[in-house]
């Protein structure tokens, strides 16, 4: 007997002509159910008490006694007296055996008339077939839900690769390996909240809506509020008013939340993305180091029970302990340009210009920008292992705390693994003042024309004035570390709906 008990469902195959009379077909059954009081659609429960996974691991148990299952028929094979199909729940596949002898003749009639793709009730026996495969034998089965087009046999071998993207209730269907991924991520959230939980932090909420754009360097999406009549911003980042609750002493905080940039789209960047932030009185950002390195690799130890994995074809080891580079350190080492030597912005510029790099426009002829951005440009590529970037200069760190050493410079760092920048953090800025100031420099790089440059946020600037105690603060890209954990390498595989292009 054939796997497949009708070429027609082989649609990724089919012209679209055939496609839609295969459609036209299923709706004529359904109106044939209907008519015959047996609308599947009037259904609105079955108690199921068992499926595929539990069944096969624990046959022995379970054999020769009654389970309830319910699933989508996968594939159909014989269809005279004694029929083969594959039931898929959420936990895996299962045989079903169905005997005429063994039923209602006419819910056997009815039985052999559901395509591929339906979704069905099963009450029956557990048992060995004679090929030895764990079966459910059917006593009685129902109709629970019709699928009204063929589901395609070979999704993963369309032309348009993107449609596993845009019809990822599909992609589940036919490719039920990729539930894998999302699995890991949701485990990964909940190892997120333990971990943190258990540091004594408490988890908040913040607005998405914003009256000022802050928090980060990045283009924001701008939307109107009806009521008030005014523009409004969604949220690039949870900082600012987190750290606003800092200030009024809830000394630990984070939130798990979307965040919305409108960016390019690329394998490592979707507009909407999500993050964790979180932000500790009387730390600084070395606490902050400690706390990511102990949350990704107790998450890699827990979730897939290792510290080594492969990550777009390079052999990581999360094995803790991982090393500390400043900036400067890493120019030097990757480049051979020694900026701490460097002292007049003029020479910086022109250091970076001798390797092929060049400022944006919008950018001042500064030290700190020249420096950024050769690392930005030359260094990051040769990141692979997990590394911390330290010590990033005031111009790309418009609310991190200056470093006592050399105030050209912050105490901030930048995670980064495989060439990717996994998490960001600092030591806070907590001079008011020098927060303003900072803030009026975001503005002028506004006027000139930098539509990620931060605006003038007066209110954060108060929250400042009444006092902000040192803090540690850090973000993480939980999208990046699900990415890590599965080994995917584009964002789209570990979010369930990606944006896409119309």
């Amino acid at each position: 007997m054939s796997e497949n008990v009708n070429p027609q469902e082989n649609v990724a195959q089919e012209p679209q002509e055939n496609l839609s009379q295969l459609a036209k077909v299923r709706r004529e059954k359904l109106k044939a159910l209907q008519a015959a009081g047996k609308d599947p659609f009037q259904i609105t429960r079955y108690d199921v008490d068992n499926d595929s996974a539990n069944i096969k691991a624990n046959f022995d148990a379970l054999e020769g006694k009654e389970v309830s299952i319910a699933g989508r028929l996968m594939s159909k094979r014989g269809m005279g007296k004694v029929s083969f199909c594959d039931l898929q729940d959420k936990s895996g596949r299962i045989q079903l055996y169905a005997r005429k002898d063994d039923m209602d003749p006419e819910m056997y009639e009815g039985f052999k008339k559901y395509d591929i793709g339906d979704i069905v009730g099963v009450k029956g026996v557990v048992f060995r077939t004679q090929r030895g495969e764990m079966s459910v034998r059917i006593e009685t089965v129902t109709l629970l839900s019709k699928s009204l087009l063929p589901l395609p046999e070979k999704f993963h071998g369309l032309t348009n690769t993107e449609l596993r993207y845009r019809q990822r209730y599909v992609d589940l269907i036919v490719n039920p390996e990729v539930k894998r991924n999302f699995i890991i991520r949701s485990q990964f959230i909940k190892h997120v909240r333990d971990y943190m939980d258990s540091l004594g932090y408490i988890e908040v909420e913040t607005p998405v809506l914003n009256t000022i754009s802050g928090g980060a360097t990045a283009r924001p999406f701008i939307t109107h509020h009806n009521t008030l009549d005014i523009d409004m911003y969604m949220r690039i980042a949870t900082e600012l008013p987190l750290k606003r609750l800092i200030v009024g002493g809830m000394d630990r905080v984070y939130e798990i939340g979307r965040i919305f940039r409108n960016e390019g789209m690329d394998p490592r960047h979707n507009p909407e993305f999500t993050s964790i932030e979180f932000y500790q009185a009387y730390a600084d950002f070395n606490v902050m180091a400690e706390i990511s390195e102990g949350l990704i690799t107790s998450a890699a130890q827990k979730i897939l029970g290792t510290y080594h994995v492969k990550w777009m074809g390079e052999e990581i080891d999360l094995t803790p302990g991982w090393p500390k580079m400043t900036m400067v350190e890493a120019v030097k080492k990757y480049t051979g340009i020694d900026f701490g030597e460097i002292t007049e912005d003029r020479k910086a510029v022109g250091a970076a210009r001798k390797i092929g790099v060049e400022l944006p426009a919008t950018a001042e002829r500064t030290w700190g920008n020249a420096l950024y951005e050769v690392f930005d440009q030359r260094v990051e590529e040769h990141l692979i292992q997990p590394t911390f970037i330290t010590m990033y200069p005031v111009e790309v760190s418009p609310l991190a705390k200056r470093s006592v050493q050399d105030p050209r410079l912050t105490e901030r760092f930048e995670l980064f693994i495989c060439h990717n920048e996994i998490g960001n953090a600092f030591s806070e800025l907590n001079d008011p003042i020098d927060q303003r100031e900072r803030f009026q420099k975001e503005v002028e790089m506004r006027e000139r024309g930098d539509e990620e440059a931060g605006m003038m946020d007066e209110d954060f600037v108060t929250a400042l004035e009444y006092g902000l105690p040192p803090t540690g603060g850090m973000g993480i890209g939980i999208d990046r570390c699900v990415m890590l954990l599965t080994g995917v390498d584009t964002i789209r595989d570990v979010i369930l709906f990606p944006t896409m292009r119309p």
